[in-house]
């Protein structure tokens, strides 16, 4: 089969609203490379969209999805019970930031870990409005594509909205949201936090501040080290709760297990998915046990939240995380893809930005330097070109003119360095055309 007749084959059966970065059918997938149905090797910077950290298919993860396979596939915890479920809980509470005592429910996507996350900040504060940011994604169902501020192509034609959600400008300091109406910075994009209580909601009805710690569809965005713990004084002055999504971020990403430990803040609510279940289908809501036991009982779960096999897979991917110490691996991947986007910028007029965290980096591609002109056509033509020189990278940010890194952290050197040598070479012959 090859991948024209797959591709005829997806157009009359998978509506065109499932997007694809390109028509290329996986076959298989080890590491950083991925082997389509014709035999052709690509080197991944996509990982699965920041699912694939401790790479395609690795041997421990595979592992105990096959041994827990053989044992229990399904009971639905909320029918029988497993250890599974509650050692992953214990590994959450203990390894996300905050010495508190805490709690974890498990549910499938990163949408629905938002949800929850929503549902106990309300049931919690007794309180409905939740504040999110205009450079922010969390999800596709309705109340996370609500949260989600980008319009195309997530929202248009599927309102109306979930009720009680306002977006503020985020801390992108390459296109500040308060320009030249404060001088000198002093962090005035987190003051747009306080004005929104005089603008839009009643700081009173306001449940919790949900927030990335990294912009992740938003483009990449790394808010200044003052900016958080800013957040988290204005949400302690009106006793508003803090969820901090880490969906894409976690799980080592940005060069720490969770990216928001980089402003030593303590949220009050941490949502994980992706790259936690090495491949498989989970997420977490992780927070403060007075807050998680606030809902009542049933009011948390799902059917299949939590399933048997994911939550061995992602124990597995925890152990890989410590015993390969993903840590380290993605601040040295990160120090190296950054210095060679800095040498890159050099070399091209459309690299307006080099930012990220740890191995989560971006290319902010423009026009204009001095006018910051976005230049989704550049982004589109590099991915494209980079697609067809067996490189898989993905573009991103409100304007689709960002390049982002999501490559596996157990990348090997010689596929790093032919994933960049793609990637120069196609950046040399965008800029000539």
């Amino acid at each position: 089969m090859t991948n024209k007749e797959l591709q005829q084959r997806r157009e009359a059966a998978v509506p065109r609203g499932v997007s694809n970065a390109g028509p290329i059918f996986a076959a298989s997938a080890k590491g950083a490379t991925v082997t389509d149905v014709e035999g052709k090797e690509f080197i991944d910077f996509a990982g699965g969209i920041g699912v694939n950290n401790v790479g395609h298919c690795h041997p421990k993860v595979v592992e105990a999805i096959r041994e827990q396979a053989g044992k229990l596939l399904h009971s639905c915890y909320h029918v029988f019970q497993y250890e599974g479920y509650v050692a992953l809980a214990e590994k959450l509470n203990a390894l996300t930031p905050g010495d508190h005592a805490k709690k974890t429910v498990l549910v499938n996507s990163g949408s629905e870990a938002v949800e929850n996350a929503v549902k106990v900040a309300r049931r919690a504060s007794g309180r409905p409005a939740i504040v999110a940011s205009a450079s922010g994604f969390h999800g596709r169902t309705l109340l996370a594509s609500t949260l989600t501020a980008k319009v195309m192509p997530y929202k248009a034609g599927f309102g109306p909205y979930a009720p009680e959600v306002y977006h503020i400008p985020y801390a992108y300091c390459y296109r500040c949201p308060v320009g030249s109406s404060y001088p000198g910075c002093k962090m005035q994009c987190a003051e747009l936090l306080k004005k929104s209580f005089i603008d839009m909601v009643n700081p009173e009805s306001v449940a919790a501040v949900i927030l990335e710690p990294v912009a992740g569809e938003g483009g990449f965005v790394v808010p200044p080290k003052e900016y958080f713990p800013r957040i988290r004084e204005i949400c302690d002055e009106f006793g508003i709760l803090l969820i901090i999504d880490e969906v894409q971020s976690g799980i080592c990403r940005t060069g720490s297990l969770f990216a928001i430990e980089q402003w030593d803040v303590v949220p009050d609510l941490l949502t994980s998915a992706k790259s936690l279940g090495g491949g498989t289908v989970i997420s977490a809501c992780t927070g403060r046990a007075e807050l998680m036991d606030a809902p009542q009982v049933g009011g948390l779960g799902g059917t299949y939240g939590g399933n048997p096999v994911s939550c061995a897979a992602a124990l597995a991917v925890l152990d890989v995380v410590e015993s390969e110490n993903l840590v380290a691996k993605s601040q040295a991947l990160g120090t190296k893809v950054r210095s060679a986007f800095e040498d890159m910028a050099k070399k091209y007029d459309c690299i307006g930005d080099v930012r990220g965290l740890g191995s989560m980096l971006a290319l902010e591609l423009v026009h204009d330097k001095a006018a910051k002109t976005p230049a989704p056509d550049i982004a589109k033509a590099l991915v494209a070109k980079c697609r067809e020189n067996g490189l898989i990278i993905l573009s991103c940010g409100h304007s689709g003119n960002v390049i982002r890194t999501l490559m596996p952290l157990v990348i090997s050197d010689a596929e790093l360095e032919k994933g960049m040598s793609v990637l120069e070479t196609a950046f040399a012959e965008v800029a000539k055309g």
